[in-house]
């Protein structure tokens, strides 16, 4: 593999030079030099070291995003909206899964400060957690501290720059079109209840029952895992535990399409029996048998507001902007059985 000294010598200039003219130095460069530099470069097919780029060069070319998991449809909607800002604004996106572990986002914040991303944005859900809240604050201080930029998507104990999609409202939107169409005992499978993605789309619920005089009981709460597996496991132990359960809500769609799966085995008709919503309105969504009721969030917009955020500097203080929750009405969801 060429080195910058055989690009040097090629050239015949000297690797101060060719360094200058490859990373894009702003000291002047002769046309004639930068020329033969140019052409030594691709007659040797040399590939620059990244590493070595980023010591050269006053700016920084990398955004690192942590998401709970990219395979989650969620997150790699919204990885589509910041990799499209980061795309078009010539930026390197350093993508980290922290499954859920906030132990190692912490981790992860200290690996991207170490590679001087540009910005940082976290993606998942913030946690009900004091102690890990306080480390990832510190963490992310240090790291604002010199230079770097931080977005946050989802309601976190961050005061800077935040992109919240609007959970509650959208929790509320289905409790109340739920209770529009009769049903009274309703059943949620949710994901963690230290997420605060969980607790805010239950409080949404909570505030359409309580709008009507009614009240949604703890018992009629089950937490899971925020996927298919989880929505399965959560919904059967609903159907065992709640006599007469007429609607399911779950919070994401991942749950619902388990949901669905779970009352398909049963052979309980959905929704002649038992009415189904889901939560973010997934591609997959429209595609289930039945079609299935939903929130839509606009998840590629929250990734691309986020990556914007990141990488354009704001007036001291955190910039916070609240994108809307949309009712989708599939098939899914019916009246109350009789």
């Amino acid at each position: 593999m060429a080195t910058l000294a055989d690009v040097a010598r090629r050239a015949g200039v000297s690797p101060a030079t060719a360094s200058r003219v490859i990373n894009g130095s702003s000291k002047p460069v002769a046309d004639e030099l930068r020329e033969r530099v140019m052409r030594a470069v691709a007659e040797l097919r040399y590939v620059p070291n990244a590493h070595a780029q980023l010591l050269a060069r006053s700016d920084r070319t990398a955004v690192g995003v942590i998401v709970h998991d990219v395979s989650d449809p969620y997150f790699a909607e919204v990885t589509r909206g910041l990799q499209r800002v980061a795309i078009d604004r010539g930026r390197l996106l350093i993508i980290c899964n922290s499954y859920r572990d906030p132990e190692r986002e912490l981790a992860y914040v200290e690996l991207l400060r170490g590679q001087q991303v540009a910005a940082l944005i976290l993606a998942g859900s913030g946690y009900h957690d004091p102690a890990f809240t306080t480390l990832l604050n510190e963490k992310l201080a240090a790291y604002e501290a010199t230079g770097g930029r931080v977005a946050v998507i989802g309601r976190h104990e961050h005061s800077g720059d935040a992109v919240m999609p609007a959970n509650e409202d959208g929790g509320y939107l289905v409790g109340r079109e739920l209770l529009a169409l009769g049903h009274r005992t309703v059943g949620v499978i949710a994901g963690p209840r230290v997420l605060t993605t969980t607790t805010d789309r239950i409080a949404g619920l909570r505030r359409a029952f309580a709008a009507q005089g009614l009240t949604l009981p703890e018992e009629h709460v089950c937490y899971s895992g925020f996927d298919r597996d989880g929505g399965v496991e959560a919904t059967g132990a609903l159907l065992d535990a709640v006599p007469g359960l007429t609607a399911v809500v779950a919070l994401n769609d991942q749950m619902a399409i388990g949901a669905l799966a779970l009352l398909r085995s049963r052979g309980i008709a959905v929704p002649e029996r038992v009415s189904v919503t889901g939560f973010d309105d997934m591609p997959i969504a429209r595609d289930v048998t039945p079609a299935l009721t939903t929130v839509r969030l606009p998840l590629v917009e929250m990734g691309v507001r986020a990556m914007t955020l990141a990488l354009d500097p704001g007036t001291t203080g955190g910039r916070v902007e609240v994108l809307p929750a949309e009712l989708v009405r599939r098939d899914s969801t019916g009246p109350a059985p009789v």
